[in-house]
């Protein structure tokens, strides 16, 4: 009797259960497609795709044209934060490279051993050689020295229009500690930054310097974009749904905005997704990010000049100068290497590209 009753049972679920498969394909063939089929449809339908920027119109609406009216200092003020024993030429590409766009005036804050190397790389750049690092400093000297570095940076600070920080900085704790302070009145007087490098080494460790700031943008490579991804959202990088995780790691930090460099670069701040595969170069020389950073710098600060003037009736999208800034600058470095290396192939160096920028962008902008 026992033994008829499970029977009785089993069949009663199996029946039940078989009612239910009937209703999940009836559902799907309602739908016009099979059970795979409506899967691989619904994760199209909610896959995040990134949408291919319009940079040259983009660079156009930005660009400020040449006016003899306007005086020093209108067409942009930038600041680059790093250089250090070690590392003298990623700041000076960076900031060299603001300068060849078009800015009007390109700081480096840098370390005392740093400053004569890169002050005979170009007289056109304004070096401070205000930072140390902990072997040159004592254990019970660094407290005071700390308040001078801050006291001199906060006298320039409200002149920039921008500042990058990371370009060459090294890893030293004490001068970390020094640049994680300088970020931290940037942000209080409401300073785009730029981070890159070894500035993202920074960030990656104390996510609260840039978390929730809308005016700053990282702009990883391969490794540091891996490092930031395994922090934030705790897993791997998702090659098959770039965009997407992008997009989460970008919502991940507050709405930052991230610049992922590859053969295609990707832009988000956690809202959209934009693409900028134009041109490009298969050249991998060391620098191309550091001239990146500079371009980048000056187009957000001049989309912010933009914005304000057209009083929020600019005619391009997306809005968001540090959006702007990352599209105008990833575009125009590719194109600048693209004719780098139609004249140097394999010989390319990122000086070559350095050269390439003021001509690139006249193609798109002429200057008159």
């Amino acid at each position: 009797m026992l033994q008829l009753t499970c029977l009785d049972s089993s069949k009663n679920f199996m029946l039940a259960s078989s009612a239910v498969v009937r209703r999940q394909q009836f559902l799907v063939r309602s739908l016009g497609a099979t059970g795979n089929q409506f899967n691989r449809r619904l994760m199209q339908e909610t896959k995040v795709m990134s949408k291919e920027a319009d940079s040259e119109k983009i660079l156009k609406a930005i660009t400020p044209s040449l006016d003899p009216s306007k005086h020093k200092g209108q067409a942009g003020k930038v600041a680059v934060i790093g250089g250090c024993r070690e590392y003298t030429g990623a700041p000076y590409f960076s900031a060299i490279s603001a300068l060849k766009i078009g800015a009007d005036l390109s700081h480096i804050f840098c370390t005392k051993d740093a400053a004569p190397v890169i002050k005979g790389y170009s007289p056109e750049l304004i070096v401070h050689p205000i930072l140390e690092e902990s072997y040159t400093i004592r254990d019970e000297e660094k407290g005071s020295f700390s308040e001078k570095v801050h006291t001199e940076i906060n006298k320039w600070m409200e002149r920039f229009d921008c500042l990058v920080v990371g370009p060459g900085l090294g890893r030293d704790t004490f001068l970390l500690d020094c640049v994680s302070e300088i970020m931290k009145h940037a942000r209080e007087s409401n300073i785009p930054i730029i981070i890159d490098g070894d500035g993202l080494f920074l960030v990656t460790n104390s996510l609260d310097l840039i978390s929730g700031y809308p005016l700053a943008v990282l702009t990883p490579n391969v490794n540091e974009y891996k490092r930031l991804v395994q922090k934030v959202l705790n897993c791997e990088v998702n090659e098959e749904n770039a965009p997407e995780q992008l997009l989460s790691l970008a919502k991940g930090i507050g709405g930052v905005t991230i610049l992922r460099k590859g053969k295609t670069d990707l832009i988000s701040d956690g809202k959209t997704v934009n693409s900028v595969s134009i041109f490009g170069s298969p050249r991998r020389c060391g620098g191309q990010g550091d001239v990146l950073t500079g371009s980048v710098a000056v187009f957000l600060s001049w989309a912010r000049q933009s914005i304000r003037a057209a009083e929020g009736d600019l005619n391009i999208s997306p809005r968001n100068p540090t959006m702007l800034g990352c599209i105008a600058g990833a575009a125009l470095v590719r194109k600048a290497a693209s004719v780098a290396f139609e004249h140097k192939r394999r010989s390319t160096l990122t000086s070559d590209i350095i050269e390439c920028l003021g001509k690139s962008l006249e193609d798109i902008c002429p200057a008159i």
